[in-house]
C-alpha cells in the first residue's frame, strides 16, 4: 500500500513540476509546498534529491519541442541557421556560467539555510510584487530585442545574473531569468524562450550534481522501487511540461505577466498564515 501512495505522490509532483517549472511560480516552491501538507517521499534525504532530478523529464520536454532550434546539424539547415543555433548555444554557456559556479560553490549552504516553507512564502510575494511592477513600467516601452538572434553576449551574461536569484527556493528560476531579460529590453517572448533553452544546461546540470551527492553519501541505496518513482515523476513532468510550454508560448504574444504575479501574492499570503497557524490546528 505504501509503494502505491508513493507512486501516486510522484505522479502529482510530476505535474506539479510540469506545470510550475515554465511558468514563473517557482517549482521547487510548489514541490516543497506538497510535502510540507502530504510528508516526504520514501525519506527527506530521497525527497530532496528527487525534487531536483524529476526536473530531467522537463528537460526533455524542451529538446522536443524545440529541437529545430537547439539542432544544428539538420541537412535541411542552411549554413546561416546553423550558424545562428552555434551562437544561440554560446549565448546560453556564458548565460549559465554564472549559477553554474556559485550554485556548485554554494549548494549545501543554500540547501540548509534557504529550503524551508517560510522563505518560499516570502519570495512568492516579493517577485509577485516585482512582477507587477516592472511589467506596468514597461507597460510603453518597445523592446530593443525583439528574436533571438538580436540577443547579445553581455545581455546573455546579465540575465544569467539575474539567474542567481532562483538559487533561493520560491524565487523561481524562469521567473528571474524572464524579469532579468524585460527589464534589459527583451520582449517577452525572447525573454520566455531564451529562459527555456537556459534551462537545458543548468536542470541537467543540477539534476546530475544532487543525484551524485545522494549516491556519494550512500543515504539510501536506490531499489526498483526507487527507480519507479524517478520514472513516474520524470515522465509525468515530460508530458505534462509539453503542454505548459505550448501554453505559455502562447499566452506571452497576447498576455503580460501580471497574472503570475498576483497568484504568487495571494500564494504566499495563504502559506504564511497556513504556517504560523498550523500548530493551533494541531494541538
Amino acid at each position: 500500500m505504501q509503494n502505491l501512495l508513493n507512486y501516486v505522490n510522484s505522479f502529482i509532483l510530476g505535474i506539479i513540476q510540469g506545470i510550475t517549472e515554465w511558468l514563473p511560480v517557482s517549482s521547487t516552491g510548489h514541490l516543497l509546498i506538497w510535502q510540507g501538507f502530504t510528508g516526504d517521499l520514501i525519506s527527506g534525504e530521497f525527497s530532496e534529491m528527487f525534487n531536483v532530478v524529476v526536473q530531467f523529464g522537463s528537460i526533455l520536454a524542451v529538446v522536443v519541442l524545440f529541437w529545430n532550434k537547439l539542432f544544428p546539424f539538420s541537412p535541411k539547415k542552411t549554413v546561416q541557421e546553423r550558424n545562428e543555433v552555434y551562437s544561440l548555444w554560446s549565448k546560453v554557456i556564458v548565460a549559465v556560467a554564472p549559477a553554474g559556479v556559485i550554485g556548485v560553490l554554494l549548494d549545501d549552504w543554500i540547501d540548509s539555510v534557504f529550503f524551508n516553507q517560510y522563505v518560499v512564502s516570502a519570495t512568492l510575494i516579493i517577485y509577485g510584487v516585482l512582477f507587477i511592477v516592472i511589467e506596468n513600467r514597461n507597460k510603453s516601452r518597445t523592446p530593443a530585442t525583439s528574436v533571438i538572434p538580436q540577443l547579445t553576449y553581455k545581455t546573455a551574461l546579465l540575465i544569467g545574473c539575474f539567474q542567481l536569484l532562483a538559487l533561493i527556493p520560491g524565487t523561481s528560476r524562469s521567473g528571474t531569468t524572464i524579469l532579468g531579460a524585460i527589464i534589459l529590453g527583451c520582449s517577452r517572448n525572447v525573454a520566455a524562450e531564451f529562459s527555456f533553452f537556459m534551462a537545458v544546461p543548468v536542470m541537467l546540470g543540477a539534476s546530475a550534481l544532487k543525484m551524485l551527492k545522494y549516491l556519494k553519501n550512500g543515504m539510501e541505496f536506490i531499489g526498483l522501487h526507487e527507480w519507479l518513482v524517478l520514472f513516474v515523476g520524470m515522465a509525468t513532468a515530460f508530458v505534462v511540461s509539453i503542454f505548459a510550454l505550448k501554453f505559455l508560448v502562447g499566452y506571452v504574444r497576447k498576455h503580460d505577466f501580471k497574472a503570475f504575479g498576483y497568484y504568487r501574492i495571494v500564494l504566499g499570503i495563504v502559506l504564511i498564515l497556513y504556517f504560523a497557524f498550523k500548530p493551533c490546528f494541531a494541538g
